[in-house]
C-alpha cells in the first residue's frame, strides 16, 4: 500500500501561523525522505486554527523544498475561481517540477457564507462545477473538448507533461462525476465515514470513461490518523483531535489547536460525548501495528492501494513521529 499525506498546517497552542507553515514544510521534507507518495495541502477560509489558505502558493513553496514526492492540493475549491486561472498556475508548477504536481479539486466552499461572498466579489459569469471540470481537462491536457467553454484556448506555459487531476468527494455523487469525466478520485472518509464512500467508489469504477489526463481509473481514500508508539499515547493525541473537531463543528473554534493538558478536564455534556464517539469513525487511532491493520482494512474496503493520511494531531513533533512510525510499519522507501 502506498501512503500519502494531506496537511492542514494546524496552529498549535503557543504557536503561530508562520511556525505552522514552517512545520508543514518540514513535514513535507520528512515525508519525501521516508517514501510517502504525495503531500497535499488544503484550502480553508475563516478557520483560526489552520494556517493553510492558498494551496497553490504553498504547493510552489513545498515543491521547491522537496525532491521526489508529488505535491498537490486537497483541494482547490473550484467554485471560487476561473478554471483558466487555476490551469495556468498548475501548468506553471508542472513546468518547473515535471511529473510531481497533483491538482485536487472540490465543489465545497471551504468557508462560511461571508467568506464565500468575499471570494466571489465582481463575478459576472458563473459556470457549473461540471463545466469547470470539463474546462480544466481541456486546459491541462491541451486537447480541445467539444463542450469546453472556450474551444481552442490553450493556457501557457505549454509543457510536455500533464499534472494529475483529482476529484475530491465526500458525498454520494462525486464518484459518478469523476468517473464520467475521466479524472482520478479520492473520497474523504474523514468527513463522511458512514458508508456513502463505498457506493461512490463503486459508481466511479462502473462509470469510468478514460481521458487523456487519466487513461485508467485511479482512486484513494483519505482519513484522519493519530499514531504513536503505544495505544495509550495514540489515545492521548486522539483526545486532542476530539476536542478540536467538536469545537470546529459546533461553531466554537479556539484560536489554536489545544494541547491535551489544556483540555484534560473539559466538562463535556452527554450530547458532546456522543458526538465525540461518532467522530471516532473518522480517525484511525493506535500504535503502528494497529494503525497499519486499520489502514489496510480501509484500503480494501475502498478498492485501492493508496491511502491519504491526515495527521491532524497536536504538536509538530507528534506529527513527524506519526509519519515516521507509519513509514516503518509499511516499510516505505
Amino acid at each position: 500500500i502506498h501512503l500519502s499525506i494531506l496537511d492542514y498546517s494546524p496552529i498549535d497552542e503557543k504557536s503561530n501561523s508562520r511556525e505552522a507553515l514552517i512545520a508543514t514544510t518540514k513535514l513535507a521534507q520528512l515525508a519525501d525522505k521516508l517514501g510517502f507518495k504525495r503531500f497535499w495541502v488544503s484550502e480553508h477560509h475563516g478557520m483560526q486554527t489552520l494556517a493553510g489558505r492558498n494551496p497553490e502558493m504553498l504547493m510552489m513553496h513545498l515543491a521547491a523544498n522537496t525532491q521526489n514526492i508529488r505535491i498537490g492540493s486537497g483541494g482547490v475549491m473550484l467554485q471560487h475561481y476561473s478554471a483558466y486561472k487555476v490551469a495556468e498556475g498548475v501548468k506553471l508548477m508542472e513546468a518547473l517540477y515535471p511529473g510531481r504536481i497533483d491538482l485536487g479539486i472540490g465543489r465545497a466552499p471551504g468557508g462560511d457564507k461571508i467568506t464565500h461572498s468575499a471570494l466571489n466579489v465582481g463575478k459576472t459569469r458563473i459556470s457549473s462545477y461540471e463545466q469547470q471540470v470539463k474546462d480544466l481537462k481541456a486546459y491541462l491536457s491541451g486537447q480541445e473538448e467539444i463542450d469546453s467553454s472556450f474551444p481552442g484556448l490553450v493556457p501557457s506555459p505549454v509543457v510536455a507533461t500533464v499534472p494529475q487531476l483529482w476529484s475530491l468527494g465526500a458525498g454520494s455523487n462525486g464518484g459518478l462525476l469523476a468517473g464520467r469525466e475521466g479524472t482520478s478520485y479520492i473520497f474523504a472518509h474523514f468527513i463522511n465515514p458512514g458508508g456513502t464512500g463505498l457506493q461512490a467508489t463503486e459508481d466511479y469504477f462502473a462509470n469510468f470513461s478514460p481521458s487523456v489526463i487519466t487513461p485508467k481509473p485511479q482512486n484513494m481514500v483519505a482519513v484522519f490518523a493519530a499514531v504513536a508508539e503505544t495505544e495509550e499515547a495514540a489515545e492521548r493525541l486522539a483526545k486532542g483531535f476530539d476536542h478540536w473537531i467538536l469545537m470546529i463543528e459546533s461553531g466554537r473554534e479556539t484560536p489554536y489547536y489545544m494541547n491535551f493538558d489544556s483540555i484534560r478536564d473539559y466538562p463535556y455534556t452527554p450530547e458532546e460525548k456522543e458526538i465525540i464517539r461518532n467522530n471516532r469513525r473518522r480517525i484511525i487511532v493506535g500504535s503502528p501495528d494497529s494503525a497499519k491493520q486499520q489502514i489496510e482494512q480501509l484500503a480494501a474496503a475502498y478498492q485501492n492501494d493508496e491511502v491519504m493520511i491526515l495527521p491532524q494531531i497536536f504538536g509538530k513533533e507528534n506529527r513527524m513521529k506519526a509519519i515516521e512510525l507509519l513509514a516503518e510499519a509499511f516499510q516505505l522507501d
